[in-house]
């Protein structure tokens, strides 16, 4: 029997209508469930063959746990090396390497020292920053917010230096972006599962959070190619199997401006009812082909191609 299993936090719809979709789909030798786990052996084989991870980004102790899992030839979506080395800043460098729109950013040093460290600590960080260099890059509006992070948590809308100087006060020890701001007449979100299935979302973030599925613009023909184009070429470079990407337009330009979201919102209260099912019905559709345990061996091959000791000097 092959164990699918799901690890979530304060879900309350997606993770049991998840685990009742597999199950009914009486697949021969699958069954799904939600996990438990206590006290975590070093390189002990766990009984699931799949986690589908909606949580790890909050409890370090389940990163870790799924570290672990991956070792011992756990198939975790999505994979927590690579989640665990992910930022935002790093995101938006990638797509524009790949030929995708992506609005001026600048990576910010925290306001604060992080803990444990003095000014000596940051010996090599100009002080004060160019600031005059950076406003006249990014220009006005702008948005600073965390280079890693989500739930629009910590992110400040600035209109001038003032402004920016007042939020950038606030942020402590984050390490911040500042991002040239995007005048969109249309917003998209789309949901991308298994690098293969893509769902496109008119999207209004200015809406009360209850109301940002209701939007006044269509999704044309053309307008869906484009996204569908650029949905793939992102989630094969970052290797999510399971991500949501949003799009802000501007000049008929649509611009990332959001995809590091490998836990993506699912509740159905809040993505609503055909939204969910798409989710759900896609979701299974990707565990009933990725069901099979990866080989251990499989993961040190994994590993150790990427520590090349003749890398640097080739």
């Amino acid at each position: 029997m092959k164990t699918i299993g799901i690890l979530f936090g304060m879900e309350s719809t997606f993770p049991p209508a998840l685990v009742e979709r597999i199950n009914s789909m009486n697949v021969d030798g699958i069954s799904a469930e939600f996990v438990k786990v206590g006290g975590v052996k070093m390189a002990d084989v766990m009984k699931y063959d799949v986690i589908l991870d909606r949580i790890s980004q909050d409890i370090p102790f389940y990163r870790a746990m799924l570290k672990n899992a991956t070792l011992t030839g756990t198939r975790v979506v999505n994979n927590p090396f690579w989640w665990s080395a992910d930022d935002k800043f790093f995101n938006y460098a990638l797509a524009s390497q790949i030929g995708i729109p992506v609005p001026k950013t600048v990576l910010l040093p925290s306001k604060n020292h992080p803990p444990e460290t003095t000014a000596d600590s940051m010996r090599n960080l100009i002080y004060p920053l160019n600031w005059e260099e950076i406003f006249e890059y990014i220009g006005f509006p702008a948005f600073l917010k965390p280079h890693a992070g989500g739930g629009w948590k910590h992110v400040y809308k600035v209109d001038n230096p003032r402004e920016l100087f007042e939020a950038y006060n606030k942020t402590n020890d984050l390490v911040m972006t500042l991002q040239a701001a995007v005048d969109f007449t249309e917003y998209y979100r789309c949901y991308v599962i298994g690098k293969k299935y893509i769902h496109i979302m008119p999207y209004e973030p200015r809406n009360p959070h209850h109301l940002r599925y209701v939007a006044g613009f269509t999704l044309t023909p053309a307008r869906k190619k484009q996204l569908e184009e650029y949905c793939l070429k992102i989630v094969n470079a970052l290797d999510y199997d399971m991500d949501t990407i949003e799009f802000a337009v501007q000049d008929d330009i649509p611009y990332a401006i959001d995809y590091l979201n490998p836990a993506p919102d699912a509740e159905k209260s809040s993505v609503q009812e055909e939204n969910f099912e798409w989710v759900l019905h896609h979701t299974a559709k990707i565990f009933d082909r990725a069901r099979t345990r990866r080989s251990q061996d499989s993961f040190r091959i994994q590993v150790e191609s990427i520590h090349c000791t003749d890398c640097y000097f080739n």
